[in-house]
C-alpha cells in the first residue's frame, strides 16, 4: 500500500473501533467465555478483512504485509480489545507460512483468513518465551504451554519446540483459562500427556523460530504505540478539563513538562516501531537490531506512560470505572509477552 492507502486502512480500522469498541463494549467482551467481543472481531473481518491483511492469496488472504497488520494491531492497542488478531491471525498464521507445510497452509488459512479459525500457538514454559514448555520426541509431544493467547477456545494449536513446529487437535490435550493481572488479555495453560502430533514442514527450526519471535515482537510494539498513544490522550484530555484553584490543571508548568515527556516518548516509540516493522516485513539484515531496539524503547515508553497517566489523573485513575488502570495493567503485561529483549534470544537448539 502507498502511505495515503495505509493512512485511509488506519483510519477505516479506527472508526469501525470507535463505533463499536468503546470501553463498554470493550469491558463486555473481557468478561465473556472467549474474552472478546465476537461481533467485533467479526465485523474486523467481513469490512476491513483485517485476519486476512498478511495471508497470501493463494491462501484465500489479501496478501498485504506485516505492516498493514501491525497498523490494526495499533489501533487495538488504543482499546484494548484483544480479538484474535496478534495471537491468530498474525503469530499463528506467520508460524504456519514460515513451517513452509504448504497442505498445512491450504487447509488452515482460508478460515483464519475469513477469522472464522482461530490459532493458538503454544510456546512458553513456566517462565515465560526464554523457554519452551513443551517437548517432542517421536512425534508425540509433552510438557505444558503457558501464558498462550486464546488458548483456551482456539481450534487448532500450532505448537514450538526445540525441535520444530507441530499441528495439534486440541480435542487431545488439557485447557484451562488463567486469572491474569490484564482483564483485558485471556491466555491459558495447554497440558500435553503424550499426545500425538503432526509436523509442520522440514524445515531447519533455529532460524524459523527466531524470525517467528521477530514477528511477535514487531506486534507486539505496534501494540505498545497504540496504547501509550491512547493514554497520553486521555491524560491531555483530562487536564484540559479538571479545575483546580480556578483554573485547568493542565496550564500549571509542572505537568505541562510532564506531558512534553510523554509526547517524546510516544513520538520516539513511534519512530523506533515504524522502523521495526518494515524491517521485520522487508525480512532486512537490521531486522533482528530494529525490532530488539524497538522492544526495548517501546516496553519502557508504555510503562512509563501509563505510570505517568495513572499519576496526572489522580485518584480517579485507580478506580475500576477508569480504563487508566487497564492500560497500566496491560504495559506491565505487555512487558512479559513473547520473551524480554533484556535477556539472550533463547537458541532453538
Amino acid at each position: 500500500m502507498t502511505d495515503t492507502e495505509l493512512q485511509e486502512f488506519t483510519a477505516s480500522v479506527r472508526a469501525l473501533l470507535v463505533k463499536h469498541a468503546d470501553s463498554a463494549a470493550v469491558r463486555a467482551g473481557a468478561r465473556t467465555e472467549l474474552g472478546y467481543d465476537t461481533a467485533l472481531w467479526r465485523r474486523l473481518c467481513e469490512q476491513i478483512g483485517v485476519a486476512a491483511l498478511a495471508i497470501p492469496e493463494e491462501y484465500g488472504g489479501i496478501g498485504a504485509s506485516l505492516v498493514e497488520s501491525c497498523l490494526a494491531v495499533e489501533e487495538l492497542g488504543r482499546v484494548l480489545a484483544d480479538v484474535p488478531l496478534l495471537g491468530s491471525a498474525i503469530l499463528g498464521a506467520q508460524a504456519l507460512l514460515l513451517s513452509g507445510d504448504e497442505q498445512a497452509c491450504a487447509r488452515l488459512l482460508p478460515e483464519v483468513a475469513e477469522g472464522t479459525r482461530v490459532l493458538a500457538v503454544c510456546w512458553a514454559d513456566e517462565h515465560g518465551w526464554d523457554g519452551y514448555g513443551v517437548t517432542e520426541t517421536a512425534g508425540i509431544l509433552s510438557g505444558t504451554a503457558y501464558f498462550v493467547l486464546h488458548g483456551a477456545h482456539a481450534g487448532t494449536l500450532i505448537v514450538v519446540t526445540p525441535t520444530g513446529l507441530f499441528e495439534v487437535d486440541p480435542a487431545t490435550v488439557t485447557r484451562r483459562t488463567v486469572a491474569t493481572m490484564d482483564p483485558t488479555r485471556a491466555l491459558a495453560e495447554v497440558t500435553f500427556d503424550a499426545t500425538p502430533a503432526r509436523r509442520l514442514g522440514t524445515a531447519d527450526p533455529a532460524p524459523v523460530i527466531a524470525r517467528l519471535r521477530h514477528i511477535a515482537w514487531a506486534a507486539l510494539v505496534a501494540e505498545q504505540v497504540g496504547a501509550a498513544q491512547r493514554c497520553l490522550d486521555m491524560t491531555v484530555e483530562y487536564t484540559k478539563s479538571r479545575v483546580q484553584f480556578g483554573r485547568p490543571i493542565g496550564s500549571f508548568q509542572a505537568l505541562k513538562h510532564r506531558m512534553a515527556d510523554m509526547y517524546v516518548l510516544v513520538e520516539s516509540a513511534k519512530s523506533a516501531a515504524q522502523s521495526a516493522i518494515r524491517a521485520v516485513a522487508d525480512n532486512a539484515a537490521s531486522a533482528e537490531e530494529d525490532v530488539w531496539v524497538a522492544r526495548v524503547h517501546c516496553d519502557t515508553a508504555l510503562s512509563t506512560i501509563a505510570a505517568e497517566t495513572l499519576q496526572l489523573h489522580g485518584g480517579i485513575a485507580i478506580t475500576w470505572e477508569h480504563d487508566a488502570h487497564l492500560f497500566f495493567k496491560r504495559a506491565h503485561g505487555d512487558g512479559q509477552l513473547f520473551g524480554t529483549p533484556r535477556r539472550p534470544i533463547l537458541a532453538a537448539t
